[in-house]
């Protein structure tokens, strides 16, 4: 009996390699992507691949010069095309794009010819300044490339208040995204941007405050510490901004992305809302507090509610659900 399941594995293992597209074929993951390793700077691995400082750092979504051993990076490469092959499986394999691999290469058509040689573009990122722009397929790849330095056991929700959603025109992001730093500057006296990661109505999120520099803010140094802060535009207080859909999906992914990056199960005790903090203390008091001593936030009609037991009714199952959608792709 082992010895037929074994055979019976080969097969079936031989025929799915044998009906890959052949660049998926004769690799199973990305050959284009660079391991930083120590001592290795942006000048050094920018002129190794033939690429601009700037074109590297907006493919990789980088908000500063400074990399981390084991970071990777998404860094342009030559194919030489194989018979069967497609602009549709080179781009998909190789993290790029149809039009770009057209347009450096100077294609008129997606034919293609055996032994031909390409040179393969990673996919840029929208960035502006240190905000970075992402789809939430964007961000998963962009988070399982970076590399976090620091200890982190706690996800913040927060929601914005103001601006809310009639603030939102469907492409003011950055704009929206510099006036909340501004104020968090200018205003509040903070050092930079509050919240590490912002989601939008439309689903787009942003990576603002860099993932390895601890969120600011007046939930307090305890939830800060070891935290990443997340704000959703948006007024979610019961009677007001009503989510869409587009970005509920965005909070529950990405909440399930950070619990699998970071090894953490949905709790009271890894994903926390502002709501649960004393305004004065800073001390986690959960429900047990009169209203004047906590904010709404992220709002009375966040998920449900912003009580315990909303978040262990409404929302953890839904990013526990989430996690194990993700983990099985991810196999």
């Amino acid at each position: 009996m082992r010895k037929k399941l074994v055979l019976i594995f080969e097969i079936i293992f031989s025929l799915i390699f044998l009906t890959m597209p052949p660049v998926l074929a004769a690799e199973f993951k990305p050959s284009n992507m660079y391991v930083v390793k120590a001592g290795d700077s942006l000048p050094v691995i920018a002129n190794k691949y033939s690429i601009s400082i700037e074109e590297l750092k907006v493919t990789n979504g980088l908000q500063s010069d400074v990399l981390i051993a084991g970071q990777k990076l998404w860094v342009p490469i030559m194919y030489e095309v194989s018979s069967g092959d497609t602009l549709v499986d080179i781009s998909f394999a190789f993290h790029a794009s149809v039009e770009t691999i057209k347009a450096v290469n100077g294609l008129t058509s997606e034919q293609l010819y055996a032994d031909q040689v390409l040179k393969v573009t990673p996919k840029k990122l929208t960035m502006q300044g240190q905000h970075i722009l992402m789809t939430k397929e964007e961000f998963k790849e962009w988070l399982f490339n970076t590399h976090v330095n620091r200890e982190i056991r706690l996800i913040q929700q927060h929601h914005t208040w103001l601006p809310s959603y009639k603030h939102f025109n469907g492409s003011n992001h950055f704009q929206m995204l510099i006036g909340m730093e501004n104020h968090h500057k200018n205003t509040m006296g903070w050092r930079n941007i509050a919240q590490n990661i912002t989601t939008f109505p439309d689903g787009k999120i942003a990576v603002s405050r860099p993932l390895n520099i601890i969120p600011e803010g007046t939930i307090g140094p305890k939830a800060n510490s070891v935290g990443i802060a997340i704000e959703h535009v948006g007024n979610f207080d019961i009677g007001h901004d009503m989510m869409t859909k587009e970005q509920q999906e965005t909070i529950i992914y990405i909440n399930a992305l950070l619990c699998i990056k970071f090894g953490l199960t949905p709790s009271i005790d890894s994903i926390t809302y502002h709501h649960w903090w004393h305004i004065k203390t800073k001390e986690r008091v959960l429900d047990q507090t009169a209203s004047y001593n906590v904010k709404s936030c992220p709002g009375t009609g966040f998920f449900g509610g912003n009580s315990t037991t909303s978040a262990k009714t409404h929302f953890y199952p839904l990013i526990s659900d989430k996690m194990e959608e993700i983990l099985e792709t991810m196999q």
